[in-house]
């Protein structure tokens, strides 16, 4: 039945993947069993069928019994999914910082006391960070949930024609898409935050002499903005594990998510010298390239060019990405 589907859809969702299967089948042989036994033999109407569930109780408790744990650090609707993207952030985010300690200890191995420093105040520095902005999104994410009445909350009262159907396979949010991209965006976090001298044109003569940045380093306020826009990217991608399907509710908020990431990004690039100002000036100084050469003027043309390109491909981007969702909302 349709009823019993959806009950146990609710239940194994909350759980890992890898029990999902076992518990579903185990799940549907106890109601069987417990139908047959209330109805000994006769037909299983919806009344049974409902008196049966509501005895097995919320969906959400019903997990909570299966993993075994009561865990209550953003809510157990949403708990299992807020440690596995924490794990991978965290991770994610040591990774970057213990990959910059190896390149920069290669470049330059008489200088590893220093780096293995900088590597440790970065650690201390940046993993509260990824922790902080994985919970603030999935906070958040939690909150705007439990505003949708197709999410499911723990509750007192319950009854299993609340149960929120299955969603259409088109409008399902596979869980590794949005894990990935908070990854993504945790790496991006810690890259600008620690290694923004990194960032720029490498230049090697009889091996690594330096680098050309890209972004103004005088400039440390820029680099919160990236931030801050990154973690909204950490906040619209929390907010997709938590409803788990596309929806208006769902697109609307990346919308707004979306209208917000813009605005800082355009404060940002309209702001006091966010790029490197002698730039060019530094190619030059570095024989990358000869002042008044043809190469001199096309790459002069598209430095001076890049902000607006940038800010076009990024718009696109955001508003390709609530064009996406609304198709996958009215796609049958």
């Amino acid at each position: 039945m349709e009823m019993i589907d959806r009950y146990i859809y609710a239940v194994t969702q909350k759980l890992p993947h890898s029990q999902r299967k076992d518990i579903a089948a185990e799940l549907r042989g106890l109601i069987e069993d417990m139908l047959e036994e209330r109805v000994q033999g006769g037909n299983i109407t919806d009344k049974e069928v409902e008196e049966v569930l509501l005895e097995l109780g919320n969906p959400s408790h019903l997990a909570q019994k299966y993993r075994g744990t009561k865990n209550y650090l953003i809510g157990p609707e949403f708990y299992y999914s807020y440690i596995l993207v924490l794990k991978i952030a965290l991770i994610s985010t040591a990774s970057v910082i213990f990959g910059v300690f190896i390149i920069q200890t290669i470049i330059d191995p008489v200088s590893i006391l220093q780096h293995f420093i900088e590597c440790i105040v970065s650690l201390v520095t940046a993993l509260p960070s990824a922790f902080g902005w994985t919970t603030f999104g999935f906070a958040i994410a939690d909150y705007y949930g439990g505003l949708n009445p197709k999410v499911l909350k723990t509750g007192n009262e319950w009854h299993p024609s609340k149960l929120p159907p299955i969603p259409d396979k088109n409008r399902q949010i596979k869980q590794y898409e949005p894990i990935i991209n908070i990854s993504v965006y945790t790496l991006l976090i810690a890259i600008f935050a620690f290694s923004n001298n990194y960032f720029g044109i490498w230049i090697f003569h009889e091996g690594f002499s330096g680098v050309v940045p890209f972004l103004n380093l005088e400039q440390y306020h820029s680099y919160l903005f990236l931030i801050l826009i990154f973690g909204f990217g950490i906040i619209k991608e929390c907010l997709k594990l938590v409803y788990g399907k596309w929806t208006i509710m769902l697109v609307t908020y990346m919308a707004l998510v979306n209208l917000i990431s813009l605005i800082a990004v355009l404060i940002m690039v309209n702001g006091p010298a966010f790029w490197n100002p002698n730039f060019m000036f530094e190619l030059t100084q570095a024989n990358l390239l000869t002042k008044g050469s043809e190469a001199y003027k096309t790459i002069r043309i598209i430095w001076e060019q890049s902000t607006l390109w940038i800010l076009v491909l990024l718009a696109i981007g955001l508003v390709w990405d609530v064009v996406y969702g609304l198709i996958k909302v009215t796609k049958k």
